[in-house]
């Protein structure tokens, strides 16, 4: 392997690490670019101490990122043997003390793939694994054609709509799919989505639970913990229910999934299904449909050529994908000495994988910060890479394509109407507001 010279810890500027560490650094995205940009130039692997966090090794670069990744082995999502020895996201060392103090010294308070190592995580990824292949997914095919033309009708009207696409559109189609198809009743949707927002807002001064005093150090952890109970507190029922009454739906599959032996996975197992499915499940989609749009909206030659031939919608979709790339980062824990990019790594050691950064990356994506949906190969891992990869993917591009096959026939006109706005998080994110003015025929 090449060796480097590899930037230490006083090599990269307090500002820089701020920036990437601390979820307000990530408010103004030009600024949070422009940082990614500058690590992968000048310190694409280096340790940082961030004043409280746990020292963390930035790694910016897509070719790293894809190592580290096909490594479970290595570089654990959740401790390895020492279960719950390590938090797959980032929070500062008041968060993860708080979660140790209320869950028995464990820092896994969720049974959830992003919280699990091979072997455990093979098992548990195959209860729902056959649910999401392509070809399963395409008898929904029509359903979900059906709720992209609800959703149009319903917050949309002919002519002139003067909007903020996230709030007023976007996150709500993305929702109510993945809602329908999971089995949640339309009626408990706006709960599903006021306890989204307060999951992956944990970070956000704008969403703050009223139960969770606002600016205390570990006030993103008990945010998280409340809104899990209130989680889990919904989810219970919905494992009794189905295992009473099966239905056609994926609540159904996770509920009766079996272990090995023959016994039902332990509740806890499917919760944390269900809370992956009910929070990444539809947070990430719409904030890739929002960066979509808004891309079209300044370009309207963009929008004109996709009009005019819908075989390109699959591409849009994949360089919206790279483009927003809504998971920014996970945390991953070395369990053995490696090396990597030259640098010695020791059992220990914490990553922070930058994903936005990667899909960034120069050497991997020509001119990578122009949106274009030409790009061939566009070797994104928005979804992740290796035994981790996003297990939804394939039903994220589904909704997308299909929203964006009924919706861009309709568009008239499209421009900004005002100033957008990013969600305040280091985790999972994109637009918070993002006004347009979208003419309907």
């Amino acid at each position: 392997m090449t060796t480097f010279d590899i930037p230490t810890v006083h090599d990269v500027p307090d500002e820089i690490a701020r920036t990437v560490v601390l979820p307000e650094g990530h408010r103004d995205d030009t600024t949070l670019f422009q940082t990614y940009a500058w690590l992968r130039e000048n310190a694409p692997l280096a340790q940082v101490h961030v004043e409280g966090y746990d020292p963390l090794y930035l790694v910016s670069k897509h070719a790293d990122i894809m190592e580290i990744e096909r490594q479970p082995e290595i570089f654990t999502n959740g401790g390895g043997e020492d279960k719950g020895s390590h938090n797959s996201t980032l929070l500062p060392k008041v968060g993860d003390d708080y979660f140790r103090e209320v869950n028995g010294g464990s820092l896994r308070i969720l049974d959830v793939l992003t919280s699990m190592d091979p072997p455990e995580h093979t098992a548990v990824r195959g209860v729902a694994a056959d649910w999401f292949r392509p070809i399963n997914l395409k008898k929904w095919e029509d359903r979900i054609r059906e709720m992209a033309l609800d959703g149009i009708d319903r917050f949309l009207k002919p002519g002139v709509n003067e909007i903020d696409f996230v709030k007023g559109f976007a996150i709500h189609y993305p929702l109510h799919v993945i809602m329908s198809l999971f089995g949640v009743p339309a009626e408990d949707e706006p709960r599903m989505m006021a306890l989204t927002q307060d999951f992956f807002g944990a970070s956000d001064p704008d969403d703050v639970r009223e139960d969770v005093e606002a600016g205390g150090e570990d006030s993103s952890a008990r945010q998280f913990a409340a809104t899990l109970q209130d989680y889990f507190t919904y989810f219970d029922h919905v494992v009794e229910s189905r295992r009473v009454d099966p239905q056609d739906d994926l609540a159904t599959v996770i509920a009766n999934a079996r272990q090995a032996d023959g016994e039902y996975f332990p509740k806890s197992f499917a919760y944390g299904w269900f809370v992956a499915i009910a929070t990444a499940g539809h947070d990430t989609t719409s904030s890739t449909l929002s960066g979509i749009v808004e891309m079209l909206a300044h370009q309207p030659d963009l929008l004109a050529q996709v009009q005019a031939d819908h075989s390109l919608i699959p591409d849009l979709v994949n360089e919206g994908l790279r483009w927003v790339s809504p998971v920014k980062s996970f945390t991953r824990q070395a369990l053995s000495e490696y090396t990597l990019r030259g640098q010695k790594i020791m059992p220990g050691d914490r990553f922070m994988l930058l994903f936005q950064s990667a899909n960034r990356d120069p050497e991997v994506f020509a001119d990578p910060d122009v949106f274009d949906m030409t790009r061939k190969p566009n070797r994104h891992i928005a979804f992740g890479y290796g035994p981790h990869m996003c297990i939804g993917q394939h039903l994220a591009k589904q909704e997308l394509r299909i929203m964006l096959e009924e919706l861009l026939p309709r568009i008239r006109s499209l421009q900004p109407a005002g100033d957008r706005k990013v969600i305040q998080t280091n985790f999972v994110g994109g637009l918070k507001h993002l006004p347009v003015r979208l003419e309907l025929s």
